[in-house]
């Protein structure tokens, strides 16, 4: 019997898959479709550097390790270039047959130099001279640097020069400048790739030479590569060190535009595998690059608009975040369809406020200018104690962090990078303030990062309170990151690595129990990914019994549907649409008590073993209702969802007979756009005196 469990890795380009299907849709708008096959792109590139380069260097060192659906590590690299394979021709023909023609017919225009009348490569001419020769350096390319010189994931021209006089040949590699658009705009509407435009161009780089040949290639490295922590003496120094190794680490993947003798020679100087070669001929490389048309100025009519994020009714704007929190409790936001800004307000009147002492916040990703960390930075050089423990293992923001985290201890404030042998990915935000002689603290929750830029499009949940036990809590965790007490103790909030899987299971079995006893009992859990296998364990188990479980699950599943005993009762639903999926709620019937949490962490080994998160249960009735209904209506999407299948593979959900459309980002943006307006007329007619000061 085949293991009940789904390969990771397959499961991940699955939902790659999902995202390409947003980009096959013709009743989307044009630029939408190109943004989709971007995002494509760059998840690929991720996937590669990340997942495929923790293969190969497993590979080398444990071949015969199995996964939890039984594939050693081979296996899994084979069924991998396999798929990638397909997918990479379905991108492609999407490319070419599709996006290319709409493009065209909506005045941006894909032209190759051959296309050109001569007004328009002479314009493009000047171009290149002024604002791309400059930052051109040609590289030769021999056996002893070829793993070396060349950068990861840039476009690089592969050049073979020719000398008349000498009968002499080399290999050239010109790297195209990251600061240079991948695009250059052609007169009279269009674009040519940078690329072509270089190529095209180039023989200025080589005076009295021939060029015979040329291809655009695109090399990823390895960038699985973890820090020594137990050696490093200083830790920023040591991940300074681990970004810099990234760049020469070895190769995962050779993408190249052409199919000749200069590729097969730059194969054989790089000794790579045929298996990590990708010929791509009719789309560009680096599709991540289409961004930059995606987005492109001036043509806002050919995508769909983004949400605004409405005010939320509990937030009155002519009132403190402080004096809400205190008089009403609880605030529960729902990014993007409710405004980021009083997160932001939160801690920047905390910066300001002269009766706010102290200030505790954990960073993992932060917005590249980032009010909040500006806020913290005003905060330390205002007086007060700030600790900001910034996260450096946060992959690809590692230096990002690095600089920031280093504008705060200029600032005074007290700053940790992150824990020893753990990453620190809890949300969770603490101001101390002095009232009338007491100390009272507010907690803000969340389950995205702190990031005003990625809040816009990341669906996530926000929640503020100044509970006291929450406070306490959130004391306690402080204490343990800083001062490397235990994670113990806990009143409410549940941390990992010690508590969230064992309460997650206990709840699970709890649910289990009642449904054995002939009670009703139901699961629904909404979160990025589900790879744990006792987790997984556990829900087969609670189906089994009976319990009814529905799973909105983003991106990774492990645990596979279908009409055995053990999953007949487990529904599993994907949902990609304009808003990146993101928030983890947790559902848990109760006997109708119906506890209901939300959380950083997904119901991955890693989230719940290896990282610093935080679980919080949601106590007040309006918050739990909102996010039930949230829940609710995930699995009622029958225009964006997917079913998962047995297999692994996704099914589009379709509208069943007489059923009308229902779209769930559309139902929580419309939500969130009423209650805003509702509290907008009730406050514009309620009249407030002034009074006289006594």
């Amino acid at each position: 019997m085949k293991p009940p469990y789904i390969n990771r890795e397959l499961s991940w380009l699955e939902f790659n898959q999902r995202v390409l299907n947003e980009a096959l849709r013709s009743d989307l708008p044009i630029l939408d479709r190109v943004k989709f096959l971007a995002i494509t792109g760059s998840n690929l590139d991720e996937f590669f550097q990340v997942r495929t380069g923790g293969l190969h260097t497993l590979h080398a060192s444990a071949p015969t390790v199995r996964d939890i659906s039984g594939m050693d590590v081979g296996t899994q690299l084979n069924a991998i270039e396999k798929r990638v394979r397909r997918f990479k021709k379905d991108q492609e023909r999407l490319f070419q047959k599709e996006l290319l023609p709409s493009l065209a017919n909506a005045g941006l225009p894909l032209h190759t130099m051959a296309d050109l009348t001569l007004e328009q490569v002479e314009n493009l001419s000047h171009y290149y001279e002024s604002s791309v020769e400059p930052l051109l350096s040609p590289l030769i390319l021999t056996a002893e640097n070829s793993r070396t010189v060349i950068p990861s994931l840039s476009i690089c021209l592969a050049l073979s020069i020719h000398d008349p006089k000498t009968s002499e040949s080399r290999i050239v590699i010109v790297p195209l400048p990251p600061t240079v658009p991948r695009t250059a705009l052609v007169n009279e509407g269009g674009f040519v790739l940078l690329e072509n435009l270089v190529a095209h161009f180039c023989s200025s780089l080589f005076p009295g030479e021939e060029i015979k040949a040329h291809t655009a290639f695109r090399l990823t490295r390895n960038t699985d590569i973890p820090a020594n922590e137990d050696e490093a003496y200083d830790f920023a120094e040591e991940i300074h060190q681990v970004v810099t190794a990234r760049g020469q680490s070895f190769p995962v993947r050779l993408q190249t535009s052409q199919d000749n003798d200069l590729t097969k020679e730059l194969i054989k100087l790089l000794d790579l595998d045929l298996q990590k070669v990708f010929l791509t001929k009719n789309a560009p490389l680096a599709l991540a690059d289409l961004f930059s048309i995606a987005m492109a100025e001036g043509y806002n009519h050919l995508r769909t608009a983004p949400i605004s994020g409405a005010e939320s009714p509990q937030i009155d704007p002519t009132r403190s975040i402080f004096e809400i929190l205190d008089q009403e409790q609880d605030i529960t936001l729902v990014h993007p369809y409710q405004s980021y800004r009083p997160v932001v307000r939160f801690i920047e009147e905390a910066s300001r406020d002269p009766h706010v002492l102290a200030i505790k916040q954990t960073l993992y990703r932060t917005a590249k200018n980032s009010q909040i960390v500006d806020a913290l930075i005003h905060a330390a050089k205002s007086g007060k104690q700030v600790t900001a423990l910034v996260e450096l293992k946060a992959r690809f923001d590692e230096a990002h962090n690095l600089e920031r985290a280093e504008e705060l201890r200029r600032a005074g404030a007290q700053v940790l990078y992150g824990v020893k042998g753990l990453k620190t990915h809890a949300k969770v935000t603490l101001v101390i303030r002095n009232e009338d002689g007491n100390l009272k603290r507010y907690v803000h929750l969340g389950t995205g990062n702190y990031n005003e830029i990625t809040a816009r499009f990341y669906t996530d949940i926000s929640y503020l309170t100044c509970r006291p036990e929450y406070g306490t809590d959130a004391s306690i965790f402080f204490n343990a990151v800083t001062g490397r007490t235990k994670l113990e103790n806990f009143r409410v909030l549940v941390p990992a690595p010690t508590q969230i899987k064992r309460t997650l299971i206990s709840l699970i079995e709890e649910e289990t129990s009642r449904a054995l006893e002939g009670e009703e009992a139901r699961i629904m859990a909404k979160m990025n990914s589900l790879q744990d296998k006792e987790m997984i364990d556990a829900l087969y188990a609670a189906s089994k019994a009976g319990v009814e479980i529905k799973l909105n699950i983003r991106g990774i599943c492990c645990l596979k549907p279908g009409e055995r005993k053990e999953a007949r009762n487990i529904k599993i639903v994907s949902i990609v649409d304009q808003q990146l999926e993101h928030m983890r709620i947790f559902h848990f019937h109760q006997g109708g008590d119906n506890e209901v949490y939300i959380s950083s962490a997904d119901w991955m080994t890693r989230n719940l073993e290896k990282r610093v998160e935080l679980m919080t249960p949601i106590v007040d009735r309006a918050s739990k209702k909102l996010l039930i209904g949230i829940l609710k209506s995930c699995f009622r999407d029958n225009q964006n969802g997917y079913l998962i299948q047995p297999d692994g593979t996704s099914k589009r959900i379709e509208r069943e007979k007489g059923e009308g459309r229902f779209r769930m980002q559309d139902h929580l943006t419309q939500l969130f756009a009423r209650q805003a307006a509702a509290a907008q007329q009730a406050r514009s007619s309620s009249l407030e005196p002034h009074l006289p000061k006594d």
